[in-house]
């Protein structure tokens, strides 16, 4: 099933606007997964050497299972889920119909 997010079109003369549903192709869909994918993880890389530097700052013993909780919880403030960059390549086309 392809991923579809609804946008509001203003409607000239009407107080509501007509919703439309916005559908990706499966090539753009795979697109924006590979490409989330590869963010993903070159942001975990540099979220665990970013973990690694605040335990050396703070005087931290750089146990791996620490340092791994500690980049992860920056993985996961820092990181967008999949879910979004769909909603903004279907934006990206909702908007060039105009």
């Amino acid at each position: 099933m392809s991923f579809s997010k609804n946008f509001p079109r203003t409607i000239e003369g009407s107080n509501y606007p007509r919703w439309e549903e916005v559908f990706l192709t499966e090539l753009e869909e795979k697109e924006v997964e590979e490409k989330s994918k590869q963010e993903n993880l070159a942001l975990m890389k540099e979220c665990i050497e970013d973990a690694r530097q605040i335990m050396k700052e703070k005087g931290l013993k750089e146990y791996q299972s620490d340092l791994v909780a500690l980049a992860i919880s920056l993985f996961e403030k820092r990181s967008s889920h999949v879910v979004y960059h769909k909603e903004s390549k279907a934006k990206e086309k909702f908007d060039a119909q105009r």
